[in-house]
């Protein structure tokens, strides 16, 4: 681990690091988002963000060229609505006819996938991100990523919130206000706080 000094901190049992925050970052590791690299590509996301969020969602072609620059992956069709909010945007990737409502939250701490033709409704939080349970290790400000990857053809209900590590099969409904904090396979219908399946599709 690494503290706000880029001093590498450890816990029992855990080989020290003399990495930086940029690789600890790529490999999934515990990180200090201070790094200079890290600041750089979340400066790069911001301005293009600031970009796209006073682009009317009505300019379609405006709006496809700047989320090909943001994303790491861009399908064809993708309409991402504004306001949209994300960390580094490389980490994001959206298969074709991907659909994301006004209003959502997706940090792309770690790869954030969603497949083809999935819908995503409004402020709806992704959240690829966690932060230390222990308190003290918390209060060194390190993070670390964890992949959240939904399939093709699901829909995620308005006010959903999408947990760190979460698999989402094929097919699946998430829906409105649901918090997902664990995996579902393919074609289920997943509902409630914390989200549990309610119907097989």
């Amino acid at each position: 681990m690494v503290g706000k000094a880029g001093v590498s901190v450890v816990r029992a049992g855990e080989r020290m690091s003399d990495t930086t925050g940029y690789e600890d970052f790529l490999a999934g590791r515990y990180f200090n988002p201070g790094d200079s690299r890290l600041r750089e590509l979340r400066g790069r996301c911001y301005a293009l963000l600031d970009a796209l969020n006073v682009t009317s969602n009505a300019d379609k072609a405006a709006r496809a060229d700047l989320l090909r620059e943001l994303l790491g992956a861009c399908g064809e069709g993708v309409n991402v609505k504004s306001p949209f909010q994300c960390d580094y945007g490389v980490n994001l990737r959206l298969g074709a006819g991907v659909f994301v409502g006004v209003g959502c939250v997706f940090l792309d701490v770690a790869p954030i996938e969603i497949g083809d033709g999935t819908l995503v409704g409004p402020q709806v939080g992704i959240y690829a991100v966690e932060h230390p349970i222990d308190a003290a290790e918390r209060a060194l400000g390190v993070e670390r990523g964890r992949a959240v990857r939904i399939g093709r053809n699901c829909w995620i209900g308005g006010h959903a919130t999408i947990n760190p590590g979460v698999e989402l099969g094929d097919n699946v409904i998430v829906a409105s206000g649901a918090v997902v904090t664990r995996s579902f396979p393919d074609n289920v219908m997943v509902a409630g706080v914390p989200a549990r399946v309610v119907r097989e599709l």
